[in-house]
């Protein structure tokens, strides 16, 4: 296969999972092209006056890695959880939750060495890297979601619910605490951003979802404006109707039909949706 039918293959076509795993790889490949000259400029200085001379680090920090070990680790877990998130949501929420951990943990980083490393028992030094926040966050907003779903590995004779994967891997992460201070810092702000969003978000709020709204805006800016064509409106004796608008068009579901639908999954499962189930929460998403 050519490399211009991969590209629109995996990443044209792709979901915005793929699309997020593959930049983040060719990153990674560009760092060593690069000889450290785009880690040096992109990873999260945390003293607040290095930060001042590259505020892009804030978000650039989460698609450098220190190791392929550390990108496999990040990448494995965000496509594992990731697609059990984008079961029922759609990419600009996926989008909205990721890089809303990835601000939660940068700002905790940042927050806790220019204002409480002076008083910790020792001066913590360094700088912020990694995706990590942003996987956290999907991690824990999908067991949030469905914390029973039934999860098997490959020669492993043990059904694991997704809510003992996650606590494990929190667990894990806690163990590193006096190796990788900020990590760890960085890892628990994710997991409490994907925490906040999916109780939120099942209450109807989509508190990430001004990360969309920045994204849209930057997209704005560099396309030229069109001018909007008039639409023909139609006027009848009942109903004033404009083309393009579908006639009896169905109602978006309530907030308690979804909310049925997601106790479901959190007790049996995604695959035990009905179809109707399925289709319901294929609306909400849009």
């Amino acid at each position: 296969m050519k490399g211009k039918q991969l590209y629109q293959q995996y990443f044209l076509n792709g979901s915005v999972l793929n699309k997020l795993i593959i930049i983040n790889i060719l990153v990674f490949i560009l760092q060593f092209l690069t000889f450290g000259y785009l880690k040096k400029y992109a990873i999260l200085p945390l003293d607040i006056f290095e930060f001042i001379r590259q505020p892009w680090s804030f978000i650039s920090h989460s698609f450098i890695h220190s190791s392929i070990r550390h990108l496999l680790y990040n990448m494995l877990f965000l496509y594992m959880f990731g697609q059990f998130f984008l079961n029922i949501h759609t990419g600009r929420r996926f989008l909205n939750l990721y890089f809303l951990g990835v601000i939660f943990g940068a700002l905790s980083n940042l927050l806790l060495f220019n204002l409480l490393n002076e008083s910790l028992p020792f001066r913590y030094s360094g700088y912020g890297l990694g995706a990590s926040a942003g996987v956290y966050a999907v991690m824990v907003a999908a067991t949030v979601q469905s914390p029973n779903m039934p999860i098997r590995f490959l020669f492993i004779p043990i059904t694991f619910k997704l809510w003992w994967i996650t606590v494990g891997v929190i667990v894990l992460s806690l163990l590193e605490w006096d190796s990788n201070f900020w990590g760890t810092i960085a890892h628990l702000s994710g997991a409490l951003a994907g925490y906040l969003y999916m109780i939120q978000l099942q209450k109807g709020n989509d508190i990430g979802g001004f990360v969309g709204n920045t994204f849209d805006w930057f997209l704005n800016m560099s396309k030229p404006r069109e001018k909007t064509p008039l639409k023909t409106v139609y006027k009848s004796k009942n109903t004033t109707k404009s083309k393009g608008v579908v006639k009896g068009a169905k109602s978006s579901p309530s907030q308690d039909q979804i909310d049925k639908v997601l106790d479901k999954i959190s007790k049996s499962g995604y695959d035990s949706l009905s179809k109707k189930e399925k289709e319901l929460l294929f609306k909400a998403g849009k």
